[in-house]
Order: structure tokens, then C-alpha cells, then sequence
């Protein structure tokens, strides 16, 4: 699917697919983290299973507003206390596939949140 947002000025995701996400004219087909500040950064893990505290942790040190969490391909909810770091410094964390988070964090990121979405893209 190809989103055609309004005029965003921040980071967006122009795209989306099966094992892909598209920001700008990137295709990028590993797990990431985007933030509407401007940050990217990989995110080591290509299933679920992988996930544990550390990449939460990871999280919670970019201090954003909300956390949009994409689990993959379905809707998969991380555990207690992988999300603890996030708790402790109030972050929310809101979980979803990852096709929903990529059009939620376009839409929360145009409002001017300071968003970010760790997306997990799982291999075909």
C-alpha cells in the first residue's frame, strides 16, 4: 500500500508491504526505529521471539510522548517487563501490527507528537 500524506514536514513512512517499509524513496526491510524528531535507527530483532527487555530499554532512552509498537504481521503484546523502562519514565506504549503503527505514527507525527514507532518486520 502507498500512503500520500498531506504536507508533512517531519519523518514520515511514504509506504508500506510485505517485509518492507518505505521512508522517502528508502526501501528499508529490517526491523527499525523511527522517531518524528528525525531519528532512525535499526532495531535488532527479526521476530517476536527475539524481543526482551533490552529493546524496550532502547526505547525508553529516546524519551518520546508515546511508543507505537508494530509486532509484525499480527498483533502480538510484549511482556510486563520488557515495557517496565518505559513505565518507569511514563512513557505510553501502544501496540499493533505493523501496518496499523506505520499509519498511525504518519498520523500522529503530522499532529506534531513526539512520537516514535519500533517496527518489527518479520521475514516472508
Amino acid at each position: 500500500m502507498k500512503l500520500h500524506p498531506d504536507i508533512i514536514t517531519v519523518q514520515s513512512i511514504s509506504g508500506y508491504g510485505p517485509g518492507w517499509i518505505g521512508i522517502g524513496g528508502e526501501r528499508i526491510t529490517s526491523s527499525l526505529i523511527i522517531s518524528s524528531s528525525g531519528e532512525r535507527h535499526s532495531w535488532t530483532c527479526r521476530r517476536f521471539e527475539e524481543l526482551d527487555a533490552k529493546h524496550f530499554a532502547q526505547l525508553a532512552a529516546m524519551r518520546a510522548e508515546l511508543i507505537i509498537f508494530g509486532s509484525g504481521k499480527r498483533i502480538r503484546f510484549p511482556k510486563p517487563d520488557w515495557i517496565q523502562p518505559l513505565i518507569d519514565k511514563q512513557i505510553g506504549i501502544e501496540t499493533m501490527d505493523t501496518e496499523a503503527a506505520c499509519r498511525t505514527y504518519n498520523v500522529l507525527a503530522a499532529e506534531g507528537r513526539h512520537v516514535v514507532a519500533a517496527l518489527l518486520l518479520e521475514e516472508n
